[in-house]
């Protein structure tokens, strides 16, 4: 059983991580799209082609998220990023405490 917790709340810790970072990559998308950068930047480029498919999803799913020009699926992202680690993440993470 200690393998099995071991190993379930080191895939919760690198799963939170991911989504952490995944968090901020949306976040800096969004100010980005009010400043306006050089679309050939190789560090827009990247942040844009993570975030795009997204909400290109979201945006399909959800079409009230835009609205008068004003583009609400990165906060969409945000939130579901935030349910999933407080719900899914918090979750695997007790379990494995659990099994010690």
């Amino acid at each position: 059983m200690i393998i099995l917790a071991n190993t379930l709340s080191a895939v919760a810790a690198v799963a939170g991580a991911l989504l952490n970072f995944y968090f901020w990559v949306v976040l800096i998308s969004a100010l980005l799209s009010w400043v306006k950068p050089d679309p050939y930047n190789p560090v827009v480029r990247i942040i844009r082609n993570l975030t795009e498919p997204v909400f290109w999803r979201v945006r399909k799913f959800l079409p009230f998220t835009y609205t008068s020009g004003i583009d609400f699926s990165p906060v969409v992202v945000m939130v579901a990023i935030e349910l999933i680690n407080r719900i899914i993440i918090h979750s695997m993470m007790q379990y494995a405490m659990a099994l010690h």
